[in-house]
């Protein structure tokens, strides 16, 4: 069964906090599958990937590319797997898919200043605890870091 955490952005915004935790899991060795909420956000990541810092990038690619199974981070919409991912983030609101077996870890990212998010993380919660997954809570800090909170 996959671990899923959930990252309560209170700090910093998406595109401040993803790359570092993606950076990390490629650092693991896992693929990475990044479902966006919409086709707009997930062309914003796109474009943010490549450019988020000056002296790096995160190689990676997106619905529609010639060899997603080739693609170490992936975004894309659907609850496909195309890239063999071990891990999914699951941002703007995106929805937990009901094949989430195949991962080994479910990372479940939402604005906690946006009511909308909130609330539908919180109902994502409620869903996955009562289908017996075990969760985690990460909260930011004031500082930006993440403290485990449940």
């Amino acid at each position: 069964m996959a671990e899923i955490f959930f990252y309560h952005l209170t700090e910093s915004t998406l595109d401040e906090a993803l790359p570092a935790l993606i950076e990390k899991s490629v650092a693991r060795g896992w693929r990475a599958a990044i479902q966006a909420g919409s086709d707009r956000l997930r062309d914003a990541l796109n474009a943010h990937l490549w450019t988020y810092r000056s002296d790096s990038f995160l190689p990676h690619d997106a619905d529609g590319c010639d060899r997603p199974d080739e693609q170490p981070v992936f975004l894309t919409t659907s609850d496909d797997n195309p890239n063999g991912a071990q891990i999914r983030f699951l941002v703007g609101d995106a929805a937990p898919g009901s094949d989430i077996a195949g991962y080994e870890r479910l990372v479940v990212m939402f604005d906690g200043l946006d009511d909308t998010a909130l609330g539908n993380a919180r109902g994502h919660w409620k869903n996955l605890k009562a289908a017996g997954h075990d969760l985690t809570y990460w909260q930011q800090a004031q500082d930006g870091r993440w403290q485990k909170k449940a």
